[in-house]
């Protein structure tokens, strides 16, 4: 339906133009005469000529020799075109005095141009119809370009969705893995700790299920997430497991993208080496107006691939996704010690 109305309106501007141009040949022809419908009649000689060599410049010559560079043969075919629109206008000019000349002496010659004058004036109304189309052509080529590259952009932001919830997915089943995996082992030894373990899973199983599709969460909710599972870790280590978490946040109500912070904590405990009994993990988080800042460290164990798991590619990825060119990450595996530092830049995200 929209591409018949497409092309309606095409139809309707084209008839407008052209009679706009007989309305100008009557001018042109008929300046000073007293004979209105023999200039009237004349002008309608002029016309088919005229529609024709325009339109064979604009639908054939252009789009299929100059616009594909067969500079030659358009160069010919322009002199081909010439000779053949000027015998065709010339003989079209030389019907209308024969047809329409009138016995009457006074109206032999009722127009006010010669034939020089009216090949040139025709040649004229071609020249500036094919600016015209050729300024149409390349507007609509332009409009076209942009909508195909909308269509593109649009394209890509909507696989990047699609990638994103499918990053999103990933965490689901590795955080509940090892989560379960911590309770099951309290289950076989009946510790008393099960049920506050369970309780606080299930405070995390809320945030995961319900949090995480939203884009964004308050920085607070994120940091009772990070420590939840803080604490859940300590219960499962019992008392070899030290952790030094230090917050400096100078800004309230800063919002981020959930699941950030908890997979490189996942990644210090699942992936620390216990020196002297000790798991030690410190974990700073300072937050301004435009910037956070998350830190973790814990001693290493010299393992470069084993501190590389699907937690820290899914970041990784994550993170090039929401904050692009807004991010620093760094990831050191050092002799001793494993460290992260991450950078957000927060003054574009925030209000978002």
């Amino acid at each position: 339906m929209n591409s018949y109305i497409k092309l309606l309106f095409t139809a309707f501007c084209h008839i407008i133009f052209w009679v706009g141009v007989y309305f100008f040949y009557t001018y042109f022809l008929g300046y000073g005469s007293l004979n209105v419908n023999y200039v009237n009649s004349f002008s309608w000689y002029l016309m088919p000529s005229t529609i024709a060599t325009s339109y064979f410049f604009l639908y054939y010559l252009f789009p299929f020799y100059l616009q594909k560079k067969k500079y030659f043969l358009f160069f010919l075919y322009s002199i081909y075109t010439f000779i053949i629109s000027n015998c065709a206008i010339i003989l079209s000019i030389l019907f209308g005095f024969i047809f329409l000349d009138a016995s009457d002496k006074i109206t032999v010659i009722p127009l006010t141009k010669g034939l020089p004058f009216i090949v040139f004036g025709v040649y004229m109304v071609v020249l500036f119809s094919i600016v015209i189309g050729l300024m149409l052509f390349n507007y609509l080529d332009q409009k076209k370009t942009e909508d195909l590259k909308t269509k593109f952009l649009q394209t890509q932001l909507q696989l990047k969705e699609q990638e994103l919830k499918f990053l999103k997915m990933q965490i689901h089943p590795h955080f509940l893995f090892n989560s379960l995996n911590t309770i099951y082992g309290f289950a076989l030894q009946k510790g008393d700790e099960a049920p506050e373990m369970i309780l606080k899973l299930s405070n995390l199983l809320d945030y995961i299920l319900y949090q995480i599709e939203k884009p964004k969460v308050n920085l607070q909710q994120e940091i009772n997430h990070l420590e939840d599972y803080i604490s859940l870790e300590k219960m499962r280590f019992h008392d070899s497991l030290k952790v030094n978490f230090q917050k400096d946040i100078l800004t309230e109500n800063i919002e981020i993208s959930p699941m950030l912070l908890i997979p490189f904590a996942e990644n210090s405990f699942k992936h620390g080496k216990i020196s002297n009994g000790f798991l030690e993990i410190d974990i700073k988080l300072s937050v301004t107006d435009n910037e956070l800042v998350f830190t973790i460290q814990n001693p290493s164990k010299n393992d470069v691939n084993s501190n590389v798991g699907i937690g820290i590619d899914n970041i990784r990825k994550r993170l090039q996704m929401l904050y692009p060119d807004k991010h620093q990450l760094k990831i050191q595996d050092e002799e001793a010690t494993f460290s992260v530092s991450l950078k957000i830049q927060l003054e574009d995200f925030q209000n978002n």
